[in-house]
């Protein structure tokens, strides 16, 4: 890691069109306690692209907003265990907020190589 504390390496791109989410629907489902990760092969080389989602069973905007920044930092540190060619779609749950952030980088990590 570098002296500002930021993980080196590319960030994955950002799927932000209603199509490109429910086309990831259609793929491999990954679930955990703490999130749900779908995931779908372009079929290209190209660099992986991520998604969030997070309802509004888990709470109100604010705790919605906090579990996405927890969710994109921890994709910041897991994003090379991302496959190039695929969208990644992140649904997270409100446990997101209650447990260590290196438990979180070490789960998401793990549900990103598809290992249990």
């Amino acid at each position: 890691m570098p002296a500002t504390g930021k993980p080196k390496g590319k960030t994955p791109g950002r799927l932000l069109k209603r199509a490109d989410f429910m086309a990831v629907r259609g793929g491999e489902k990954r679930r955990g306690r703490l999130f749900l990760v779908e995931v779908l092969d372009r079929g290209d080389d190209c660099a992986p692209r991520v998604g969030y989602t997070v309802t509004k069973k888990v709470g109100n905007a604010v705790v919605r907003n906090r579990v996405r920044r927890r969710l994109r930092e921890a994709v910041r540190h897991a994003a090379d265990d991302m496959a190039p060619g695929s969208d990644y779609v992140i649904v997270g749950r409100e446990d997101v907020l209650a447990i260590p952030f290196g438990q979180l980088k070490a789960e998401l990590s793990r549900r990103l190589r598809g290992t249990r």
